[in-house]
């Protein structure tokens, strides 16, 4: 199956191998994909509203102005994606049992994002607000946040993240034991 139209709703696809693709400028509405081959297509300016993604490869996908609304990934691969250049006016998000390495969020309001057992490695989440959002279970491990706003954001049950409290906003945020401890690596301190 080609993707030609312009506009898809209420579809499933399954199997689509498209790497390299041209999907610009289309809307996908109320659409699942399943077991689809992305890896370095072009969303430009595409619109995915309440759209489930399983056991997808979207690794180095171009998503420039590209909006995303009630988007749900799946057991998905999402490596080198530029986050930050999608359209920003209502970004909604969720992610479970993820592949998401190298991807840059910078910027963002992803506010109540959901990271549910991922592995969310060398991602940067730079100067994004990401407060109210869950990495519960997730691995972060070489994931940088910087100015970025987590309060009230749930860290329960993840490993591998450093986070400076002195250049970060954590208030409220939940951590759990014996991880939260990586808060005190950057005052230069040893812990016994």
């Amino acid at each position: 199956m080609d993707l030609t139209l312009s506009s898809y709703s209420d579809q499933v696809f399954q199997n689509l191998a498209l790497p390299q693709g041209d999907l610009t400028k289309k809307e996908f509405l109320n659409c699942t994909f399943k077991r689809c081959n992305f890896s370095a297509s072009d969303f430009t300016g595409t619109f995915f509203v309440d759209c489930k993604f399983f056991d997808c490869d979207l690794s180095n996908v171009k998503v420039n102005n590209c909006s995303m609304q009630g988007v749900f990934f799946e057991n998905c691969k999402l490596v080198g994606v530029k986050f930050r250049t999608i359209n920003n006016l209502l970004v909604s998000l969720s992610y479970k049992n993820c592949l998401i390495e190298l991807c840059d969020f910078g910027l963002l309001s992803m506010k109540q994002t959901q990271f549910i057992g991922c592995t969310v490695r060398e991602d940067d989440f730079s100067e994004a607000n990401l407060s109210e959002s869950s990495f519960v279970g997730s691995d972060l491990q070489a994931s940088k946040f910087i100015n970025t706003n987590l309060e009230k954001t749930d860290f329960t049950k993840a490993i591998n993240y450093y986070i400076d409290p002195l250049q970060n906003k954590i208030k409220k945020a939940k951590f759990s034991q014996p991880e939260v401890l990586a808060l005190l690596l950057g005052f230069g301190i040893e812990i016994k």
